[in-house]
């Protein structure tokens, strides 16, 4: 029948559209629908009488009155008072979910009376799973704690017993949504110790006393119950990764408390080993790089989902009110860190595969693809270089994984106590300016595609200068050439990738100066530089030697000859000359004694008479 998968999409379906209360109009209308068709419904204007259930419509109705109840709790958990649920409304929302698990149990007890073989063991698993997360809702509302917990125990062991069987995707989002936050807030509200995992809470939890169920279970996953398949998972090769219970970062070691962190690299360890079989199988050597990227999607979810982990760790005990110098903060800020520098080794590993041979240093391009239609005159087409466009979309594709590599480098620098780490730092500066270099050797190649000898010689010689700086920083301990790539960078890859650029640096030096030698020699040969003869040139000494063959220019030219020099000085007036000045000097003298003997002179004449007077 289905009856998980036939709840869950009807369920997410509504739910992206709208809200709880849009999944509660569609499941009446949809309990309608199934009425008429049954001949349930009572016409109008007649009196009800009640009819038998059925199946379908337990289930339609177990969706209503459970929609109802989760759209009013919806409702009243936005208020900001604080006050929570409580009197008319509590007791509404738990008569609504009472109801479905009403509705619930009927449809369990269908399941099991219409039972014909063994085919049906699956679905009456099914049912009761759906059934006891039901009665573990109501549980959760009346804050019946162990009860809850028990009744959500039961739901996880038998949808983790389905998840291994039928390998449906269904049941494991089913745990990761409601279930297992349900049963770690029960044993929260518990004062159950975190470091046990919500698997063992679960077996713990399980009532023993069915003896069918358990037998039915066993069944289908035999380990789905021991304790033991809990602390240990099996990686791809059949062997056990036990759950870590410390984690190491530089110089600092501290304990795993909480249980869901530590499952959590249980599971990257799994997807580390399973990723460095894929990468160390000959049958990937001939892989495209997209293909190869692609064995890193389960790492990358692994990662992923242990940094929320020690992200929900951390935001529980804020809210607690612990202090940030406690002690189990603390352990949690290293943990948080070192899980996310992992994650962005990861991506940083898969962008690199992604960049081709050696990190993108020796990139190769494909011949253009031949038409599939063959010619009209019979003969094979010829193999082409791929075209310039495409060269440089590929360069450009290449330009874009460097920018993604480069932002991730610069977001490790954000996370808690690496910015008090100086030689951590350097380290990250040394690995930042090896993908910078690669940057700008893509960025030269591009150029060097376009004919721009000098712009190509410039970021080659950039990139000379960023290697250099790599290959100065530490290199990492070596591991085997099969590891899978991330952010440990060799000190073989940086001596590589600096043997390269300097041989691009003098291959382009080379090319740039026969590029000026061409410039200057087709300069002279369009504009050459006007001759003078000698003898205009007289005033300055011919270093070459002077050009004895071209003494005057033969015939002469008509040229224009000043005729009479323009002599023009308005400061004439004001600025003594050699000599002028003395004759100035001399006139004034001659002068003052002329003047001096016509005075004597008029005195003589101007004397009459006695004593000097006239008359």
């Amino acid at each position: 029948m289905d009856i998980t998968t036939f709840i869950a999409s009807h369920r997410d379906s509504a739910l992206a559209m709208g809200d709880y209360n849009s999944y509660r109009i569609q499941c009446s209308r949809r309990l309608l629908t199934i009425r008429k068709r049954l001949g349930l419904t009572t016409p109008k204007g007649r009196k009800f009488t009640s009819k038998t259930p059925v199946s379908a419509e337990d289930v339609a109705s177990n969706h209503e009155a459970w929609a109802h109840g989760m759209h009013m709790k919806s409702i009243h958990s936005a208020d900001a008072s604080g006050k929570g649920i409580t009197g008319p409304t509590r007791r509404h929302i738990l008569s609504r979910l009472q109801k479905a698990s009403v509705y619930a149990n009927q449809l369990e007890k269908l399941l099991k009376e219409n039972a014909k073989d063994d085919k049906w063991k699956t679905d009456i698993l099914e049912g009761r799973a759906y059934c006891t997360s039901l009665h573990g809702a109501v549980e959760f509302e009346k804050q019946s704690w162990e009860k809850c917990l028990k009744q959500y125990a039961v739901a996880h062991v038998i949808y983790g017993a389905l998840a291994v069987s039928t390998k449906k995707d269904v049941f494991r989002d089913l745990l990761s949504t409601t279930i297992d936050p349900s049963i770690r807030y029960s044993a929260y509200q518990l004062r159950l110790p975190r470091t046990v995992a919500v698997p063992t809470l679960a077996k713990r939890y399980f009532p023993r006393s069915d003896a069918e169920l358990l037998a039915t279970i066993e069944k289908l996953d035999p380990e789905a119950l021991s304790e033991e398949s809990a602390k240990a998972k099996k990686g791809p090769g059949g062997n056990v990764e036990t759950v870590p219970k410390t984690i190491r970062w530089r110089t600092r070691t501290v304990n795993i408390e909480d249980a869901s962190i530590a499952q959590g690299l249980a599971l990257v360890a799994v997807a580390e080993d399973g990723l460095s079989e894929f990468i160390s199988s000959a049958s990937n050597s001939e892989m495209l790089p997209k293909e190869k990227a692609a064995a890193y999607d389960d790492i990358l979810i692994a990662s992923q989902d242990v940094v929320d982990a020690t992200k929900h760790a951390i935001d529980e005990l804020t809210e607690e009110g612990v202090d940030q110098g406690d002690q189990r903060i603390q352990a949690l800020q290293v943990t948080r860190t070192a899980v996310n520098y992992s994650l962005v080794g990861w991506r940083i590993g898969r962008n690199r595969v992604l960049s081709g041979e050696q990190d993108g240093a020796t990139i190769k391009f494909q011949p253009s693809t031949k038409p599939r239609k063959p010619r009209k005159d019979g003969k094979e087409w010829i193999e082409r270089e791929e075209g310039t466009g495409r060269k440089l979309a590929r360069l450009r594709e290449q330009v874009a994984v460097y920018d993604a590599t480069l932002q991730s480098l610069d977001s490790v620098k954000d996370l808690p106590g690496v910015a008090a780490d100086e030689q951590f730092i350097q380290e990250l500066e040394g690995k930042r300016a090896y993908f910078q270099a690669l940057k700008c050797l893509s960025i030269a190649r591009s150029h060097d595609l376009l004919s721009n000898s000098k712009n190509a010689l410039a970021l080659f010689a950039r990139a000379l200068d960023l290697s250099s700086q790599s290959l100065q920083q530490p290199a990492p301990p070596s591991n085997s050439s099969q590891s899978p790539p991330n952010l440990d960078i060799h000190s073989h890859q940086a001596e590589f990738l600096h043997q390269l650029l300097q041989g691009f640096v003098s291959q382009h030096r080379a090319l740039v100066e026969l590029s000026n030698l061409s410039s200057k020699s087709s300069n002279a040969r369009t504009n050459p530089i006007p001759r003078r003869p000698l003898v205009e040139n007289l005033d300055t000494y011919p270093i070459g030697g002077a050009d004895l063959n071209y003494l005057v220019t033969y015939p002469p030219k008509l040229e224009p000859v000043a005729v009479k020099p323009l002599f023009l000085d308005v400061a004439w007036n004001y600025i003594d000359y050699p000599g002028r000045a003395k004759e100035a000097i001399g006139n004034g003298v001659k002068a003052g004694s002329e003047g001096k003997q016509q005075k004597s002179d008029d005195k003589k004449e101007g004397r009459k008479g006695w004593f000097g007077f006239g008359r």
